[in-house]
C-alpha cells in the first residue's frame, strides 16, 4: 500500500548491502541438518559463514511464490498489501509502493543486481530493474548451471574448468557493479542467481558434483516416495545448491577483496521452498515457506549465534533501511530484526516473534477458470501451523483436465518439462510426473492425497508430534482450543493489516478491480 517516505540525511560509516537471494532455494544447506536430506551433502562455505555469524532457524517467505515474495520483500509488507505484485503472471509494481532499494538510492547509495530481481512489468515499471541499475554484461550461464556446464563439458572442457568458468562470469558483473559507484560511496547490491529453479539436467547431481541419490535412501519427508527417480530428482537439486555454495564463497573473497569487509551487512537467503515436488514450492507447509537466513556485519553483529525467533523475509526491507540510518516508511508490516541482529544472545530474544503468517493468492494464471486463485493463508508457531483454505472447492495445484482422457494422457516426458501439461501450480519435474504416472497406485495413495488432492477449510498440524504434517487434526476436539486460538490470531493479524481477502467481500483477488489502477 502506497505511503510516503522520509529520508534522513546521508549518515557517516552507513554499511555496504550485499544481498545474496536466489530463486527457489528454500532451507538446504548442511547446516540446517535437522531437515535429513541436508545431511547428504555439504555445503561448507554457507556453512561457515552461517556459523560465524547469525543463523536463523524459523525464517519464513510471506508467499512461497516468486513475484509475491519479492514484492513484499522490496515493499516490507505483506504480499496482499501491493496490488498487482500479490500475483505473478500479470503482475505490475505500483510505483506509489515504496521499495527499499529506491530509498537507499535517494539516501546515497550506489544500487544494482546481477539476475532476478522482480521480473513482470517492463524495467520503466519495476521497482529496482531499470537498466541503469543492472549488472549483467556476461550473460545468464550461471542461471542455467548444469546446463551451461553440460554444454562446456562437451565441447572439451574438464567438469572444473567448464564450472570455473562459469563462475568468472558472475564475479565479472559484480567487479562491474562495486567500480561504477562513486569514491567512498556505499552500495546496496542484490546477487539473484536462478539455477535452483527448474529445469536442470537429469542426473547432473551425480555426474557434476559426485552426490549419490542412493544417499537420499530413508531421508526424504513422509510425504514424499522414497523412490529411486524422486531421490535423483532431489539430488539434482542439490547439486545445483552446491553452485550457490561455490558461489558464495567467491563473492566473499570479493568482498573481502575490496578491504570492506567489516561494514558490509551481508545477508543471504532465497525466495521460497523446492520446486516440482508436493506440498514444496505454491504451498503453505514448512517445505514452501521456510527459507534460509543468514546475516553477517563484523563491524556491529556479533556471530556465533543462532536465534529462534520467527522471521518474515519482509522484516528486511525495514532492517536494510534501519541498518543505513534511514527513516522507515509507516506502511512496512515488517519489522525490522536489527534489534535481534545487534544483541548479544541467541535462542529466543524477542518474546512476540513467535509466529510468522503467510498467504497465497494467485500463481500461474491459467491454473485455474478463469485466472482464478488458490487463496489461502496460514500461521505457524513452534508447536502448530494452522491453515485456511477460503476456496476448498478448488483444486490447490490447479485444473488437470487431461488426465481423465488416456487417449491425451501427457507422456512421461512432457510431465517432466512442460509444468503447464497438469497441474500448473507446481512446476513440471521428474518427480511431478513420477506421481502423476503412479497416482492410481494404492502403495502411493496418501502421497497423491497429500500432494494434489482438494484440501478442507481449515488445516492443523502438531508440529511436535507430526513434523512431516500428515495428519490433519483441525476436527480433533482435543486440539479444539488451540484451533480457536491460531484462528483468531491469525485473523487479527489479516484484518489489522487489510488484507483484501477478509477485509472485503471474500472475492477480493478472483478478479481484476482487487488492484488499484494508477490513474493517468
Amino acid at each position: 500500500m502506497a505511503c510516503n517516505a522520509f529520508s534522513k540525511n546521508k549518515k557517516s560509516g552507513q554499511p555496504n548491502i550485499f544481498f545474496f537471494f536466489a530463486d527457489d532455494w528454500g532451507k538446504y544447506a548442511s547446516t540446517y541438518n535437522s531437515f535429513a536430506p541436508n545431511t547428504a551433502f555439504e555445503t561448507p562455505a554457507l556453512d561457515r559463514f552461517a556459523e560465524e555469524g547469525v543463523k536463523f532457524n524459523h525464517a519464513h517467505v510471506t508467499s512461497p511464490s516468486c513475484t509475491p515474495c519479492r514484492s513484499s520483500l522490496l515493499s516490507g509488507q505483506y504480499f496482499y498489501r501491493t496490488g498487482l505484485g500479490a500475483i505473478l503472471q500479470g503482475a505490475v509494481w505500483d510505483p506509489d509502493i515504496p521499495s527499499y532499494p529506491l530509498i537507499l538510492e535517494k539516501a546515497g547509495y550506489h544500487i544494482g543486481y546481477t539476475y532476478k530481481v522482480w521480473s513482470p512489468g517492463t524495467p520503466q515499471n519495476a521497482p529496482y530493474g531499470a537498466p541503469r541499475n543492472e549488472y549483467q554484461n556476461e550473460g545468464k550461464r550461471f542461471c542455467k548451471f548444469s546446463q551451461s556446464v553440460t554444454a562446456l563439458v562437451e565441447s572439451g572442457k574438464s567438469v572444473e574448468e567448464a564450472k570455473e568458468e562459469i563462475y568468472k562470469d558472475a564475479l565479472t558483473d559484480f567487479r562491474s557493479f562495486i567500480a561504477a559507484r562513486g569514491e567512498g560511496q556505499p552500495y546496496c547490491y542484490w546477487f539473484g542467481p536462478t539455477n535452483t529453479h527448474r529445469t536442470w539436467v537429469k542426473g547432473s547431481g551425480k555426474a557434476l558434483w559426485g552426490l549419490n541419490p542412493d544417499d537420499l535412501k530413508g531421508k526424504m519427508p513422509d510425504f514424499l516416495p522414497d523412490v529411486p527417480e524422486i531421490r535423483e530428482d532431489m539430488c539434482d537439486y542439490l547439486g545445483e545448491v552446491l553452485a550457490l555454495d561455490e558461489m558464495f564463497k567467491r563473492l566473499m573473497a570479493e568482498i573481502e577483496a575490496t578491504g570492506e569487509r567489516e561494514n558490509t551487512l551481508v545477508v543471504v537467503s532465497g525466495d521460497h521452498g523446492i520446486p516440482g515436488f508436493p506440498r514444496g514450492k505454491c504451498n503453505l507447509y514448512p517445505l514452501g515457506t521456510e527459507v534460509a537466513l543468514f546475516a553477517q556485519w563484523p563491524e556491529r553483529v556479533k556471530g556465533n549465534r543462532v536465534i529462534e525467533d520467527f522471521v518474515n523475509l519482509m522484516d528486511l526491507a525495514p532492517t536494510f533501511l534501519e541498518a543505513a540510518n534511514v527513516e522507515i516508511p509507516e506502511c512496512m508490516t515488517g519489522r525490522s530484526i536489527m534489534p535481534l541482529l545487534l544483541s548479544s544472545h541467541g535462542g529466543q530474544i524477542d518474546k512476540e516473534r513467535d509466529y510468522v503468517v503467510t498467504g497465497r493468492e494467485r500463481h500461474v494464471a491459467s491454473a485455474r477458470k478463469n485466472s482464478l486463485p488458490y487463496p489461502q493463508r496460514s500461521i505457524q508457531t513452534k508447536d502448530f501451523l494452522y491453515i485456511r483454505n477460503f476456496k476448498s472447492d478448488r483444486e490447490p495445484m490447479g485444473k488437470h483436465d487431461c488426465l481423465s482422457e488416456p487417449r491425451t494422457e501427457p507422456s512421461y516426458e512432457v510431465l517432466q518439462r512442460k509444468t503447464y501439461a497438469a497441474y500448473p501450480d507446481m512446476d513440471g519435474s521428474p518427480t511431478k510426473a513420477w506421481m502423476i504416472k503412479n497416482r492410481k497406485d494404492e502403495k502411493w495413495e496418501m502421497h497423491w492425497r497429500l500432494g494434489f488432492e482438494k484440501r478442507p477449510e481449515e488445516e492443523l498440524y502438531d508440529l511436535r508430534k507430526d513434523p512431516d504434517y500428515l495428519n490433519n487434526v483441525a476436527t480433533d476436539p482435543a486440539y479444539a482450543s488451540v484451533k480457536k486460538e491460531l484462528r483468531s490470531r491469525l485473523m487479527k493479524v489479516l484484518k489489522t493489516t487489510n488484507d483484501p481477502r477478509v477485509t472485503g467481500d471474500g472475492s477480493a483477488f478472483d478478479k481484476a478491480p482487487y488492484v488499484r489502477s494508477k490513474k493517468k
